[in-house]
């Protein structure tokens, strides 16, 4: 069922709940006041309802068929026209899934059409009725009241998001698969750029806001709510791109170390060549000398010399000595 919930209320208190579209299209006719109508992944026929009876512009009803918006505000005429990009954070998958909520906000109605279980809007609603008076100030009080739920469900994200990086810089220094660890790098990366897109155009849209509130009369307690709204949007982002800027040097940090120990690596590797290469070169020295005088030739110099046996010997030392030298100096050995 696309409705959800569907209420009429005038001066700020509920006074009808109607079963369907047109009973509240009647009923709003009947009593006046304002209707607030809920709708969850409606079709496209109870779109083009609420579009006739309340003259919303195609454009609008346009996107909100579509979906897929960035978050933005517009106005057509008196009615006001906003998408916004609520979102919850899944601490499991260390992943923000993204939801998509369009408002119609006109004179005497407000028309919500959310596509994700995200925002809470009974929770919105429970907290209006239970404040009559703040409901009484129009279809603006709503608009800001989901504004406000909508940023402070961004909360728990910033939280989750801050936690995930704490970790990451503790195993940065720690023992971990280097592969794995820039995957989670690159990834909550992701996840924060894509958080910063849902956030990021919510400072405007409340400056916007914000500035028309003189314009159309909007009285001055909504107009401070409005403004608590943008002051906690506004931390919001700073602890985003704050998130941000720690995951980049967190990447070229990884990527740094992950260089040293690969050049650590190779130095070690070198160093064992190297001690190698220097006692195979000593052995070598002793063994062409005792290859060649072990050749079996009748006639080779110094063959009956009585102190070749000696003299062989002590060229064989002489070389393994020498280049055990000359290696120990060049710190090979």
């Amino acid at each position: 069922m696309a409705l959800i919930d569907n209420g009429v209320y005038v001066h700020g208190r509920r006074v009808e709940t109607p079963q369907n579209l047109d009973e509240t299209y009647r009923i709003l006719d009947s009593v006046g006041g304002i209707a607030w109508i809920g709708l969850y992944r409606p079709s496209p026929e109870e779109v083009a309802s609420v579009a006739r009876e309340f003259d919303l512009h195609p454009l609008a009803v346009e996107d909100a068929l579509s979906g897929h918006q960035r978050s933005k505000v517009e106005r057509y005429g008196d009615t006001l026209f906003a998408v916004l990009r609520p979102a919850r954070y899944r601490d499991e998958q260390e992943s923000v899934e993204f939801g998509e909520l369009h408002l119609f906000v006109g004179p005497d109605f407000v028309v919500t059409i959310r596509h994700a279980e995200s925002p809470n809007l009974a929770a919105v609603r429970r907290r209006m009725e239970a404040h009559p008076e703040l409901l009484a100030m129009g279809p603006e009080a709503v608009l800001y009241a989901i504004l406000d739920e909508v940023v402070d469900e961004y909360e728990p994200i910033v939280a989750g998001l801050e936690n995930d990086i704490d970790e990451i810089e503790d195993q940065l220094f720690g023992d971990s698969d280097d592969d794995a660890l820039s995957r989670r790098i690159y990834e909550l990366s992701r996840e924060v750029i894509n958080f910063q897109r849902a956030v990021h155009p919510l400072t405007g849209m409340l400056e916007w806001l914000r500035r028309g509130s003189d314009k159309y009369r909007i009285d001055e307690e909504l107009q401070r709510s409005l403004r608590d709204v943008l002051d906690h949007t506004i931390r919001v982002n700073e602890r985003v791109d704050s998130f941000r800027a720690i995951l980049e040097n967190a990447l070229r940090v990884h990527s740094a170390l992950v260089a040293r120990r690969q050049t650590d690596t190779s130095i070690a590797q070198n160093d064992e060549i190297k001690k190698i290469s220097s006692w195979a070169a000593i052995i070598f020295a002793p063994t062409l000398v005792g290859t060649v005088y072990g050749m079996n030739f009748e006639v080779m110099p110094e063959l009956h010399w009585a102190f070749g046996y000696p003299l062989a010997l002590g060229a064989m030392a002489a070389f393994a000595i020498g280049l055990f030298g000359i290696f120990k100096y060049k710190r090979w050995l």
